[in-house]
């Protein structure tokens, strides 16, 4: 018999291209989920997965089991809900999932507001958009705030605004009053390499292209570390406008025109969602756009 942790252990893998990174999201450890694993290849009597170095692939066995997997776990989430909703508890919880850069200042203000008389509890995850899509398509989360432009059409989507990037760089820095600054401006200066960051390529490209080449400092997914470390005058980087932190200034990059478009994706259980959204959705919603329409007027 298939137990459903282990379908959850394979869909792990699945989603996130590695047995420890889904050991990390399944709050497990490597060897628990590999044992796991294993005792589901075993009561199926053939392999899942085709493990070359750093690669994790599907065999065929485990491409058949995939769409199977998707289904039962969606259908035991739409269980759950449907018996919450029996027994009086329907949207007694908001399960949400928000991308590991978006600034978290803002969704923290947006629970800070929530009115005393909203009712409900409230689950917030944060993770890659890979992660997100993964939780979503498991009906883990009813809804993520995700890169749009990277969910593919699996899934209802509202936009909700576009991104630029600029430079973080310490106030205090000699550069750090401009408006905005050239790759040249920063060809002698240390960087701090975000390591999660959804453009880090198109980064890496603009520098090289115009000849800078930087020594790093840090790398790291944390962007609080990454934004104290940049306050401390340990080296910039570049990140998403919406940012802000105290001793952090916030030029303007010339040349770097990448963007992204940031909105709500939606799950199979939670389209309702999508034409009225919950009210903390909307207050994250409104937060994030005054930061960057303010940001807009700072930098014209």
């Amino acid at each position: 018999m298939m137990e459903r942790y282990l379908l959850r252990y394979f869909l792990a893998v699945v989603d996130h291209g590695s047995f420890n990174r889904a050991a990390a999201a399944c709050n497990v450890s490597q060897p628990t989920l590999s044992v796991g694993i294993a005792k589901l290849e075993r009561s199926l009597g053939a392999p899942l997965f085709l493990r070359a170095g750093q690669r994790t692939e599907l065999t065929p066995a485990g491409s058949r089991l995939l769409g199977h997997a998707r289904r039962i776990e969606a259908e035991f989430n739409l269980a759950q809900s449907a018996v919450a909703a029996e027994t009086g508890e329907a949207g007694a919880t908001l399960r949400i999932g928000i991308l590991h850069s978006i600034p978290g200042d803002i969704v923290a203000q947006a629970v800070a507001d929530r009115d005393p008389d909203e009712s409900g509890r409230i689950e917030i995850l944060y993770g890659s958009a890979q992660d997100l899509a993964g939780r979503l398509a498991r009906g883990r989360i009813d809804a993520a705030l995700s890169l749009v432009e990277g969910a593919g059409g699996r899934f209802a989507e509202r936009a909700v605004a576009t991104e630029t990037y600029a430079i973080a760089i310490g106030a205090t820095h000699r550069l750090g009053e401009r408006r905005s600054v050239q790759a040249e401006d920063v060809a002698s200066e240390t960087m701090i390499v975000r390591r999660h960051c959804e453009a880090l390529a198109a980064t890496s490209r603009y520098f090289t292209e115009r000849g800078v080449r930087p020594p790093f400092a840090l790398r790291s997914t944390n962007d609080e570390r990454v934004l104290q470390m940049v306050a401390a005058g340990l080296g910039l980087t570049v990140m998403p406008a919406s940012y802000r932190f105290p001793g952090v200034a916030r030029p303007r990059l010339t040349g770097f025109d990448a963007t992204r478009t940031l909105g709500w994706l939606f799950g199979a259980q939670a389209g309702a969602l999508r034409d009225a959204p919950a009210p903390l959705m909307q207050r994250i919603e409104t937060l994030l756009t005054a930061r960057l329409d303010k940001n807009a007027v700072q930098t014209s």
